[in-house]
């Protein structure tokens, strides 16, 4: 069974609704690029698959025993959260709440993961550091910490290179191709066509047309309108 199923989800708020119809499946190990035009709705999906909002019609089934806590999540950052006053090591446990249940504390299991996430990301120097104190390629490899304590199975992630240069852009993507390689799967949205298709599995393109379908079914598709500029 799949990972993720989404059937026939209808996407909005109230009455006003932005995607129609979706379907399409993530299995463990996919690489899922989300792209699309400003607007057609690709945040609102994450939202949804993440069950943080209601779609207007149809459902997700999630499959491989994966439970709504076991998915790590790195949203847009806001510029408040970018000046968030806590250290590094307190953000990255913060990823291990969903395991806690109803305990005050985090059990020694939980901060040994924390201290794994973070020396898989290369941040252990700066786990006393103050995370308004970092660099904005710094930031993200903290939330991408965190987002791993919360899952060994499913990360999705949001614009994880927005507002980076391109040097740190290019590490960014290395990581977590990285770490789909070790077996994670990965749910992203991307404004960057090209490093879609050079490290998606599969194409997800909403907007006024609706494609899901492989990297190499997409560029041959009618949809791929960059396809001349990517190959």
């Amino acid at each position: 069974m799949a990972l993720l199923t989404v059937k026939d989800l209808t996407l909005g708020y109230d009455s006003h609704v932005i995607v129609e119809k979706l379907n399409f499946s993530v299995n463990a190990g996919d690489y899922l690029c989300i792209v699309g035009e400003n607007g057609s709705g690709k945040t609102t999906l994450l939202r949804t698959l993440l069950h943080l909002i209601n779609p207007i019609s149809g459902e997700i089934l999630m499959g491989d025993d994966l439970k709504k806590n076991e998915i790590g999540y790195l949203p847009q950052q806001t510029v408040i959260q970018k000046d968030f006053p806590a250290s590094v090591r307190e953000i990255v446990l913060s990823g291990c709440t969903g395991r806690m249940g109803l305990r005050p504390f985090y059990n020694a299991k939980e901060k040994q993961l924390a201290a794994e996430s973070m020396e898989r990301m290369s941040i252990t120097p700066l786990a006393n550091r103050c995370y308004r104190e970092l660099s904005g390629g710094q930031q993200q490899r903290v939330l991408l910490a965190r987002a791993l304590c919360a899952t060994g199975k499913l990360l999705i992630l949001d614009e994880p290179v927005s507002g980076l240069d391109p040097y740190v852009t290019s590490e960014m993507y290395e990581l977590i191709a990285e770490l789909n390689r070790d077996g994670i799967t990965i749910i992203m949205i991307s404004h960057d066509i090209t490093a879609a298709v050079k490290y998606a599995s599969h194409i997800l393109h909403i907007g006024e047309t609706v494609f899901f379908g492989t990297k190499d079914e997409y560029l041959n598709s009618d949809t791929g309108k960059w396809k001349d500029y990517v190959r």
